[in-house]
């Protein structure tokens, strides 16, 4: 596939390349047996190879390539060489290409959504509602315009354009893997970018397949693909060629890629970790807000990491909460009526055991869980925290994990205060009947993203990002279009002749 230069010097999608519905359902199924790195648009293995583990099972997962320093470089070539001619072609073909690319992809859910239950660990239901998250963010992305900004101030036109920024790598965590990706290759090549994804180490695979399914939309070396082992982050971020950065991950591993891209001035965009609290008033009765605690088993960086509670109704919430979070079920991906799989590899599961340690260490008051099940797999028992010291390990820092602690307030201000006593800001939640009283809170919390009586609702057409150590830059929306471009501001005065 290949854009063709027309006569007024613009480039285009041949007729050919534009894919509709009939195309999708006529391409053949792909196969889950092989996974390949994509460079330059053909599928390509390496002399090393490796493998994750399935963290329900422990079983070795299929073999992925581990690419070197000389696959980096001519993927690097291959999207440099891809940049301008994709960047040429008009942004209402790009938006129809990323369309397609969604409805293929739409097309092989099913098998998208078992093999994520299978790499992941989450449940299947859980899996296919991350499928269906990547098809409509696509969408709704692919349906953002970036228009010229024009102001007329008398004999002058101001003008403010976007122009793509180059080569982009996308680096990709292992909680949402088939989402995070799409959402940054959608952005990135709407606007005229060409991409390098680096899946997670511990979930290759399904961004490998990703990618291949890209190939059937976009021209060679316009979205590439690469796994590897721990020295691909580096050779990626480090790499003269790439122009932007977009790391989804942990903020420890953020400081250090943003080290990395400080070496060419690389433009970042840092979606890291939160502690994300929810506080619930004292005139609301929620008794299963465990489930967004403890969704995707505790592994999503804005999760409820901290419940607090008004101390008028602690007692009542805690007795319900425990109930709730009895009921949950904990198990294989696709046992019926799972709602916690494992945790997703073996390193994050040995850290949130530390955790369980500090139980007994610290003589931590259980309110629920608290034990590991044992047995094949990285199950976690999940397990409520009854009123830890301010202080404690599991109140500062983010286990992301099925661990969460329940804490108490008096006052809306001391609310506030406990929310922002953390170096995180990504999200939070207030839980209030009163919505004067919710608002008023919600605008005194230092995090990029605020519920009122809900958690989790996001919008692909709204920015999304962190304050303080949660990240740098937003993703989605226009702002995460934006931050995929250079912007120009041209001044035109107008001149007697």
């Amino acid at each position: 596939m290949t854009p063709v230069v027309t006569s007024d010097g613009h480039a285009s999608l041949s007729s050919s390349d534009r894919k509709t519905d009939s195309s999708v359902s006529g391409h053949e199924p792909l196969s889950w047996v092989s996974f390949y790195n994509v460079i330059n648009g053909n599928l390509e293995t390496t002399k090393e190879t490796r493998c994750s583990i399935n963290p329900a099972t422990e079983e070795n997962n299929p073999q992925v390539p581990v690419a070197t320093q000389e696959d980096v470089d001519r993927a690097m070539a291959a999207a440099q060489k891809a940049f301008k001619p994709w960047a040429a072609v008009p942004y209402a073909e790009r938006q129809k290409a990323v369309l397609a690319f969604a409805d293929g992809l739409e097309a092989e859910k099913e098998a998208f959504s078992k093999f994520l239950t299978q790499e992941q660990g989450k449940p299947i239901h859980f899996a296919r509602m991350e499928l269906d998250a990547a098809v409509a963010w696509m969408r709704a992305t692919a349906a953002l315009e970036l228009p010229v900004e024009k102001t007329n101030d008398g004999d002058k036109e101001i003008i403010v354009r976007y122009t793509p920024l180059g080569v982009a790598v996308g680096i990709v965590p292992w909680n949402f893997p088939i989402l995070l990706a799409t959402g940054k290759i959608a952005a990135a090549i709407v606007t005229g970018n060409t991409i390098i994804i680096k899946p997670s180490p511990f979930t290759p695979a399904g961004g490998l397949k990703l990618v291949e399914l890209a190939q059937r939309y976009f021209p060679p070396g316009v979205v590439q693909v690469l796994s590897g082992d721990d020295n691909l982050g580096i050779w990626l971020t480090y790499h003269p060629t790439p122009a932007k950065i977009s790391f989804t991950g942990s903020t420890f591993t953020g400081k250090k890629v943003m080290e990395s891209a400080s070496k060419t001035l690389k433009r970042v965009t840092l979606e890291l970790g939160g502690k994300d609290p929810a506080i619930i008033c004292e005139d609301v009765d929620i008794d299963d807000i465990a489930t967004f605690a403890f969704l995707n088993s505790g592994q999503i960086c804005f999760a409820i990491k901290r419940i607090l509670v008004h101390e008028k109704i602690i007692t009542k919430f805690r007795d319900a909460l425990v109930k709730h979070t009895k009921a949950l079920k904990v198990g294989e991906g696709n046992e019926e009526g799972v709602f916690l799989g494992p945790v997703q590899n073996l390193m994050q599961f040995e850290r949130v055991k530390g955790f369980f340690a500090d139980i007994e260490k610290d003589s931590l008051k259980v309110a629920v869980g608290g034990k590991n099940p044992g047995g094949k797999g990285y199950f976690i028992t999940p397990t409520i925290i009854d009123q830890p010291a301010e202080d404690s390990r599991l109140v500062v820092e983010e286990p992301f994990g099925p661990i969460v602690p329940l804490l108490s307030f008096a006052t809306d201000e001391e609310a506030i205060s406990k929310a922002n006593n953390t170096f995180y800001g990504l999200g939070a939640s207030i839980w209030s009947g009163d919505i004067a009283r919710a608002n008023a809170i919600a605008e005194k919390i230092d995090a990029g993203t605020v519920w009122v009586n809900c958690h989790f609702e996001m919008d692909p057409r709204m920015p999304f990002g962190g304050h303080k150590q949660s990240g740098i830059g937003n993703e989605q929306g226009l702002a995460g279009l934006k931050s995929y471009c250079n912007s120009q501001t041209l001044y035109l005065r107008k001149i007697s002749v």
